[in-house]
């Protein structure tokens, strides 16, 4: 990415989620985002109550999967685990959580991470005419696609990022079943998983 045009300003990028759990695939796009857009550092945002799942299914506790993304991102510089909306409580609202990352301060330029598969729906987001002036849009998507146009008003960049062939909701069956998921979690998370007894497996 060639030049700066945000005037020198601390560039921070925001990736929220329910992480439920924190995979491999959450932490090659948080790296893959970190560097390609050359942030100064990217919260790793752990949804409180996501009302996108609300009435869907139930969800982990939060403070579990804070722990778990805790563990999953330990060592990678830049990586930043945030509690944000954990703390603020009730559900979780993107637009609320900037206005919060705005108050704290210092002043910045935020890059909100994205599937592509979430662009077509960001029209349902509360105060999203708002919130398109308060980001950049990194759209996380598949290399070779075909380019995702995000949609009118929003500033946008791609990043490629080969995605991990398994969902959260596989992992969560599968762990369930009591299969091994070695392979899809990072190790810390899957010794997380173990010691805090979730999604039903053996200690």
């Amino acid at each position: 990415m060639a030049g700066r045009a945000d005037g020198g300003l601390p560039r921070v990028g925001v990736f929220g989620g329910t992480f439920d759990p924190f995979h491999n695939g959450h932490l090659a796009a948080a790296i893959a985002v970190l560097r390609g857009l050359r942030l100064d550092r990217l919260l790793v945002m752990v949804a409180n109550e996501p009302w996108q799942k609300e009435g869907i299914r139930s969800v982990t506790g939060a403070e579990d999967r804070y722990a778990l993304v805790v563990a999953g991102t330990a060592g990678v510089p830049g990586l930043v685990p945030s509690r944000i909306e954990i703390d603020r409580g009730g559900p979780s609202y993107t637009v609320d959580t900037l206005d919060e990352l705005a108050a704290r301060g210092p002043r910045s330029s935020y890059f909100l991470v994205v599937g592509a598969d979430v662009v077509p729906e960001l029209h349902t987001w509360k105060d999203q005419e708002r919130l398109r002036g308060m980001v950049t849009l990194a759209i996380v998507a598949r290399p070779g696609a075909a380019p995702v146009r995000a949609p009118s008003g929003w500033r946008a960049v791609e990043v490629p990022v080969e995605p991990l062939a398994v969902s959260g909701t596989d992992l969560r069956t599968f762990l369930a079943a009591g299969r091994s998921v070695d392979d899809l979690v990072p190790p810390a998370v899957m010794h997380g998983i173990r010691c805090r007894g979730l999604y039903a497996t053996e200690r």
